[in-house]
Order: structure tokens, then sequence, then C-alpha cells
């Protein structure tokens, strides 16, 4: 029988986070040409095994590590899970990509993404989010098997089931960088038409549906939060202020904050959203007196900004309580999200005047996206600037031109 293998410093969550984030795992021996390794990043760690005998070479994610959350036994391990289902892997062979592995299935293409996605630091659940929705006979089948036709009836499927289409484009776009990151890890997958044109883009799935709320709805939900939790009011003032996406207020740091007397600012770190190397890592948020009180801190400048239970906020962890102070506002946690304090900042800035490279600078967008998802808004800006330019003969004489630039 197998001996189980310790390691104080693996075993226990507590030691666990307390090693330094790095992209090599921490591994140990298990068993001839057997180890274990855990890999430390900045929210919850990953398991995985190597094998290193009978002239095999491969490594294998087994799963989540119980940093965060309590181990399931299935997505969720502790150590000692961890450790066994590494032996059952040795025993049975392994599912990675490679000439010499078995072929990679639907499921675990995701699998292998989710920890891709962990690795860049980036958001996970683009990977979990095609889980909720895929059918068992879908998981099953081979990457290199599944044809355009099936894609596309699963595809169609969500819209039937009543999912928004722009729900379903970012539900078929995490699945497309599934099967892709799948095919450049094993050479036997060349299908790349079927998901290519299976899961093309819905016509009308641009058209966003996003929430636009009123200040007085705002500063409602503001103080709900803060009634339920203060560490949840920091953050959703901290989003309604600066309009940022959830992952990067996560990912602040008390050093971001830059506390300058009447004009402080924080140094936003840019999102992991679009394509290519993004030239700059940082850029300045102004945001009021009263909100940089609140965020100050006299914790070490590397410490995370924002936190959730003395830790980093995760994906998602503000969902449900967000949603309570929703309803405590009296609005409906099904449409009113964390996102609408980002849509409503960006839409206030328009209206506002802000110039729309501007706003798009200051939102970590682009002026193409901002045309794309709130052209209504910007119709509505336009409309009010050329309106002060127009003439009118109607009204009393005087030269409109020189009127406005005060030249003569």
């Amino acid at each position: 029988m197998a001996r189980n293998i310790r390691s104080p410093k693996l075993e226990h969550r507590t030691n666990r986070l307390k090693l330094p984030v790095r992209k090599k795992p921490y591994r140990i021996k298990i068993d001839r040409g057997l180890e274990q390794g855990y890999r430390r990043n900045r929210g919850a760690g990953a398991w995985d095994g190597r094998i290193t005998r009978d002239n095999q070479d491969w490594v294998q994610k087994v799963g989540i590590a119980d940093d965060y959350e309590e181990a399931d036994g299935e997505r969720v391990l502790n150590y000692w899970q961890a450790q066994a289902k590494i032996r059952q892997l040795a025993l049975g062979g392994h599912e990675t990509g490679g000439d010499v592995s078995k072929p990679v299935t639907v499921s675990v293409a995701l699998d292998t993404y989710e920890t891709d996605l962990r690795m860049r630091d980036a958001d996970a659940y683009n990977a979990r989010r095609c889980r909720i929705h895929l059918p068992a006979s879908l998981a099953v089948k081979t990457v290199a098997q599944v044809t355009a036709k099936e894609l596309r009836h699963w595809r169609d499927g969500l819209l039937k089931r009543g999912l928004a289409a722009a729900t379903v484009k970012r539900t078929c776009r995490a699945l497309k960088a599934a099967f892709n990151h799948a095919a450049k890890l094993d050479s036997r997958i060349s299908n790349a038409a079927a998901w290519r044109n299976g899961l093309a883009s819905l016509p009308d799935a641009e058209t966003a549906d996003n929430v636009i709320l009123s200040e007085k709805s705002i500063r409602t939900i503001i103080d709900a939060a803060w009634e339920i939790d203060p560490e949840l009011g920091l953050l959703v003032e901290s989003a309604a202020v600066t309009g940022a996406r959830p992952s990067q207020l996560a990912r602040l740091v008390v050093g971001d904050l830059q506390d300058h007397c009447s004009t402080p600012k924080l140094s936003m770190p840019t999102s992991k959203k679009g394509r290519g190397q993004k030239r700059i890592s940082h850029y300045p948020v102004p945001i009021p007196v009263s909100l940089a009180v609140k965020l100050r801190s006299n914790r070490p400048a590397g410490e995370p900004l924002l936190l959730r239970h003395d830790a980093r906020w995760r994906s998602y962890d503000h969902r449900h309580p967000f949603a309570a102070a929703v309803k405590c506002a009296g609005l409906d946690p099904e449409v009113v999200t964390l996102y609408a304090l980002r849509h409503s900042s960006i839409v206030r800035q328009l209206l506002a005047g802000v110039p729309t490279r501007v706003v798009a600078a200051h939102h970590d967008t682009s002026v193409v996206m901002l045309e794309r998802t709130y052209s209504k808004y910007i119709t509505d800006h336009s409309d009010a600037l050329t309106r002060r330019a127009i003439l009118d003969p109607a009204a009393p004489s005087g030269d409109n031109i020189v009127a406005m630039t005060g030249r003569g």
C-alpha cells in the first residue's frame, strides 16, 4: 500500500498561504517518479501531479487548493485528497495535451484553460461560465471530434432557453478560447473551423443592455452596502466613484493610493481584457477626498487595498452581498449588478461633456468600444454640443461665431 507523504508547508492552508507567489510550483516527492505540486497564486492555488517514470514525463492539474474554499473532493481539494488523486491518475494515465496523451475532452480543455487563466491572474470564471450550460454529452466528447453543427445546436439552444444574446456571446467566446488553448497544446486538434463557425458571434449580441442608474439610486446602494458590511461598502463606493471593473479593484494595493492633499487619486491597474500586451500597467484615476480618507491604511504598500476577511477580494466574492445591498435599496438584484456602477460612471461622464477619448482612458477601454456600447448617450452628448453652435436666424441679431469666440 502506498504510504501517505506529509509536508508541513503544503498540507496546512495557513502555511501554504505564507509561501511567496511564484510561477514555479512547490513540489514534494510522494512515490518513485511521482511528485505532488502546489502552485501558489495570488488567488487560490492549484494542485498538480508530475510523473517521471516508465519513459513518461508529464504534468496534470488535479484540482484547486482549499486555500479559500472548503474542499468538496472534486473541484476543490485539500492536501490529502490531491495526493490520492495524483496516485490514482498515475495508475490510469493522464489527459493533458500531447502526442503520447489521451485525446483531450471538452471538459478537460475547460479545466486546462481555467488553470491557464489562474496562472495569468485572469478571471477563471470565464471557464466556469461554460460548464454551467454544458451538457454531459458534449463535455465528454473529445475536442478533435466536435463539429460545427453540434456546437451551433448548443449555441442556439442557449438562446431558446432565454439567455440574452450578449450572455450567449460571452459563453461561446470563452469556450472558443478553451478550444484554441487546447489546440496549441495538442497538434492532433486540427478542427478549429468547427468552433470558429459553430460558435460564431450572434448578429444582435453587440447590442448591450447595460443598466444605467441615477445618482440617487447609486447613493442608496452605497449606503446599503455600508450598512451590511464596511468592507463591502468600501468596495461598492470605490466601484461607483472610479467606474473600474471588480477585477481591477481587487488588484489594488495600498501603495496605489496617491493621497495628495486635495487631489487624491488611485493608480488603477489595467485589466486583463483585450488582446496583446498593454503598454501601461496602471493609469491615474482621480477620487474625492472623502473616499481617500476611507481608503487610508497603515498596512505595507504591497498589501491589498480593499480587503475581504483580511484577504484580497476574489472573483465574484461580491455577487451575493452586493445583491443583498441592491435588494435593500429597493432594486432588482437580477437586473442590477456591480457592473451597473461602471456603466453609470461612463454615461455620467459622457453626459457631463467629458471628451469621449478621456472617458475611454479613465475607464480602461477604447473609443471604439464606447461608440459601440454607449452610442445613444454619445449621440445625446454630441447633440448638446452642436446645438450651441447652430445658427438661428430668428435669434437676436449678432454674429454667432463672434459671440462664441469673443473675436471681432
